[in-house]
């Protein structure tokens, strides 16, 4: 296809997306904030030190044009990244307001691209193998015309809409999938009164951003309480997400696979063990193989050391389960 975006990859690579230039870099203003940085990265090197896979069968994605960002996001939205004080309210860090914006464009908002271009392709790839997984993007507070939460492109959004247009006879419904701590408030917003996406919605009800207008936009909403534990988070996933099959039947599922439901970590406030999500991914693709409903997954939040460990292991399981499987093995 034309969009640079859209790649064409091997038949010996696999549909796990990943490159080098995710991890931000920003002479070490990036440790000021929660995120762990580089936690994409250490994803990778993991499953390259298992030799799940390497740098010959990994799918590297193009960075996300302007013009493919136009597809969801204003040129005014757009205009606004230019400014650095606007990104510093994004990024959530304060000293990026005196750094020249194209220090800010290159050490912040470029790895931000390369990541949002990975989750579109994974939109392609999912189609084409049944799965993807993006070891990056799930940008799910950046709407169309505002971004917010660490997260500058609307990746989902983009994801969804360019499945909408280039495989419009194939893919007339998506449902998302959202298992991040936090409320999926920016994709819900732009999908506001469009019967064609379905959105179920896991979150801790009492975190940011406690969006009241973008809940119009959720189909199904579960509210968790401060230190929710495994068996009520499993149990609570596996039923809403059964009744939401029931409802809804989806030609894709975009699965947000946030970690920061991780216990201790002080941004999503509760307490899933590391089996537990595991557990959770798994149940996430058994439950979309057995609808056979193409799946992509995002790694989106996690604010702890452990966090790219824990999703590491979430993905040598799905292999370990035959949930997701190489190119010579489908």
């Amino acid at each position: 296809m034309e969009d640079s975006v859209y790649l064409d990859i091997k038949d010996n690579q696999w549909p796990i997306i990943y490159r080098d230039e995710y991890n931000v870099k920003f002479w070490g203003l990036e440790k000021l904030h929660p995120f762990d940085s580089r936690k994409w990265g250490r994803v990778y090197q993991y499953l390259k030190e298992i030799e799940l896979i390497n740098d010959e069968t990994v799918t590297t994605p193009n960075e996300v044009k302007k013009e493919e960002l136009l597809h969801v996001h204003s040129k005014k939205y757009l205009k606004t990244l230019q400014c650095s004080f606007k990104v510093a309210l994004i990024a959530e860090l304060v000293p990026i307001i005196f750094v020249p914006n194209r220090f800010v464009q290159n050490g912040y908002l470029k790895p931000m691209r390369y990541q949002t271009g990975g989750s579109i392709l994974a939109g392609k790839l999912a189609l084409e193998r049944g799965w993807a997984i993006n070891i990056g993007g799930g940008f799910h507070h950046c709407s169309a015309t505002k971004g917010g939460g660490f997260c500058p492109y609307a990746d989902i959004t983009l994801l969804i809409k360019f499945v909408f247009d280039h495989y419009e006879n194939r893919v007339k419904n998506v449902m998302i999938v959202d298992l991040d701590a936090h409320q999926g408030n920016g994709y819900a917003k732009d999908f506001i009164g469009n019967d064609k996406v379905y959105i179920l919605d896991v979150y801790n009800r009492n975190i940011y951003p406690c969006d009241k207008k973008a809940k119009k936009g959720i189909a199904r909403i579960v509210e968790l309480d401060n230190y929710t534990s495994d068996s009520e988070y499993l149990y609570l996933i596996k039923q809403n997400l059964k009744q939401a099959l029931d409802e809804f039947r989806p030609d894709l599922m975009v699965y947000n696979a946030g970690t920061d439901v991780l216990e201790g970590d002080s941004l999503g406030r509760l307490a899933i063990t590391p089996d537990g999500i595991i557990q959770r991914d798994e149940l996430v693709f058994q439950m979309a193989r057995d609808a056979c409903i193409p799946i992509v997954m995002l790694t989106s939040g996690g604010y702890l050391q452990e966090t790219a460990i824990v999703i590491a292991h979430s993905i040598e399981n799905l292999h370990r389960n035959r949930l997701i499987v190489g190119p010579d093995k489908k």
